[in-house]
């Protein structure tokens, strides 16, 4: 006790070691060593050496340009569909779900409790031609026999967008629920309608929540590659895809790296303009 007494000043320090040391073993250092790969050249064969390969990157954004587009838009329609069907139900929750919150924000979460893998295998079992879903309204005759939805984009945003709601909803819910009732009882007493309650009160309030959650989901489908393998076909590969296969089957470890950090780099710069625009203190509120 004495030690801390005389050295206060390194106590915040001393509180911030164990998470400093834990970012820098599992983040930091793979990290280095990611940004190390992605400059050497050579082959598997061969073996690979450190020669400021720069063109790795140059090569990475020519050859799959493509994939990083697809990405982004992939990702950009499933936030916009997660928040397009979250806001409704966290709305609904906080403001009308009573006793009932606790039960209902669980079944929010009750995906979580069953693997990822297993969730996407079960949108394959949905989709397929003959499923339950497009097999019944075949049969019904209200879509064409042809109509083939698994391998497309529609599939992989599907999927996206349903691994997505989760993280969406509840950011939007914390924000929601911070909303205080006297801002929307005294928009009622000046007569506003509820339309313009929402659009004037709610909607500009629960921004923050709006914010974390488009960037929680979009972080998390832009680097997405399971629904992809699972629900698309060669047409609608992402550039997580791309970068497993490179790493796994190509074992092209350099571009593979330059491919990740690239990737990183733009949610990385992402996350910064959040951050000027809207302050940390939402990421820490509503995340």
């Amino acid at each position: 006790m004495g030690f801390f007494h005389r050295h206060r000043g390194l106590t915040p320090y001393l509180l911030l070691a164990p998470g400093i040391a834990w970012l820098a073993v599992f983040f930091l250092l793979p990290l280095g060593f990611l940004a190390y790969q992605s400059l050497e050249s050579g082959s598997i064969d061969f073996g690979y050496a450190f020669t400021w390969a720069w063109g790795n990157y140059w090569d990475a954004i020519r050859n799959y340009r493509g994939h990083f587009i697809r990405s982004f838009e992939y990702a950009g329609i499933a936030t916009a569909l997660a928040l397009v069907v979250s806001y409704p139900v966290a709305y609904w929750i906080a403001f009308r779900g009573g006793r009932y919150k606790s039960t209902l924000l669980f079944l929010v979460l009750l995906p979580f409790f069953v693997s990822f893998v297993i969730r996407i295998l079960s949108w394959q079992f949905i989709l397929a031609d003959q499923g339950i879903v497009l097999g019944t309204l075949k049969d019904l005759h209200l879509v064409p026999s042809s109509l083939h939805v698994l391998s497309t984009p529609t599939a992989v945003v599907a999927g996206l967008t349903y691994d997505a709601l989760p993280f969406m909803a509840l950011p939007l819910y914390v924000a929601l629920e911070n909303i205080d009732r006297a801002h929307v009882e005294a928009a009622a007493d000046l007569y506003a309608s509820p339309v313009e309650r929402f659009l004037r009160v709610i909607l500009p309030l629960s921004a923050p929540g709006v914010y974390a959650g488009i960037l929680l989901v979009a972080i998390t489908n832009v680097g997405d590659y399971v629904s992809a393998a699972i629900l698309g076909g060669p047409n609608t590969t992402m550039i997580g895809n791309i970068i497993q296969t490179q790493y796994v089957q190509n074992s092209n470890y350099p571009v593979a790296s330059a491919l990740a950090l690239i990737l990183m780099v733009a949610l990385l710069a992402g996350m910064y303009l959040y951050a000027r625009a809207f302050g940390t203190r939402s990421i820490q509120e509503y995340v």
